[in-house]
Formats: structure tokens, C-alpha cells, sequence
């Protein structure tokens, strides 16, 4: 078993110029409640479910498991989803001793830019470049499962 320390924020500058990798995602939910999130990806040319547990009480940390699925098999999953699906470009940026991820939503989620610096513990240090905004770790509004249910297009 393994968990997944992470904290999320806006971004509100030009990250891109920074960027060394970018890969298309899309992903979508057979299950979203909190408690047992199941998610199925399609991350570039692999496929792969993941399952998430319910996070902590800061929201940075929480069970995460995750296997490689062939593609066409998470194409025949995706036909049992919930409705709703997200289409983001995902860049790696590193700071520092750290690499951010950062996803650029499109579609109903067009316009909304997130950053994740995943850490080894909730209170290790790391360099927050100037294009981070205001964090949202915690907040559910800003979970791709939930984003795919209450688009940012939307709020």
C-alpha cells in the first residue's frame, strides 16, 4: 500500500517556458465518492486504473494504488463510467529538488491550470516558483473527480 503526499495550488503565470515534458490525459470515473475513488487513464499511449482512498484531515495525503492496463482495455472500462470525462495536458516543471505537475484542463474544464508538488512528507519544504497562486490543497472543488462532475465552466 502506498500514500500519496501532495499539495495542489492555482497557477497564475507562465509556467510553460519552464516546462521540460508534456503529455496528454484522459481519464474518467467508475467510482467517485471520496472513500474509494476509481479512476481509469489513458496518460500518452499507456492505460491505467488507479484507486484512491479517502485523504487526511489537511487533504494532503491519502491511499493510492495503481496498475498499467492495456489501452483498449480502459477504452472498454471507460463504456461503464460515470458521465463526464477530463481532457488535460499535463507539464513537468521542476523547482528546485522538486518537479510540479501541472494540468491545463480543456473542455468543460477549459481554463482552469493546476499544480501538484508531490512531497515525501505534509510538512517538507520546497520552492514555490512564481507562477504558483493561491493553494487548494483540501479542497474538494478542485479534485479531478469532482471536477468531472461539477465542470469549472460552471462555477
Amino acid at each position: 500500500m502506498a500514500n500519496e503526499i501532495e499539495r495542489k495550488f492555482l497557477v497564475v503565470g507562465d509556467f510553460k517556458s519552464s516546462s521540460y515534458k508534456s503529455i496528454r490525459l484522459i481519464q474518467a470515473y467508475l467510482s467517485s465518492i471520496p472513500e474509494r475513488t476509481v479512476r481509469v487513464r489513458i496518460k500518452g499511449e499507456k492505460g491505467f486504473i488507479t484507486i484512491k482512498g479517502v485523504a487526511s484531515a489537511s487533504g494532503a495525503s491519502r491511499y493510492e494504488w495503481e496498475k498499467e492496463v492495456p489501452v483498449n482495455e480502459i477504452k472498454e472500462l471507460m463504456q461503464l463510467c460515470e458521465p463526464g470525462m477530463i481532457d488535460k495536458i499535463r507539464y513537468l516543471v521542476k523547482a528546485g529538488k522538486h518537479t510540479f505537475e501541472v494540468d491545463e484542463f480543456y473542455g468543460e474544464n477549459e481554463g482552469l491550470i493546476v499544480a501538484e508538488v508531490e512531497l515525501s512528507s505534509e510538512d517538507e519544504k520546497f520552492e514555490k516558483p512564481s507562477w504558483l497562486g493561491k493553494e487548494v490543497t483540501g479542497d474538494m472543488k478542485y479534485y479531478n473527480s469532482f471536477l468531472v462532475k461539477n465542470p469549472f465552466k460552471k462555477w
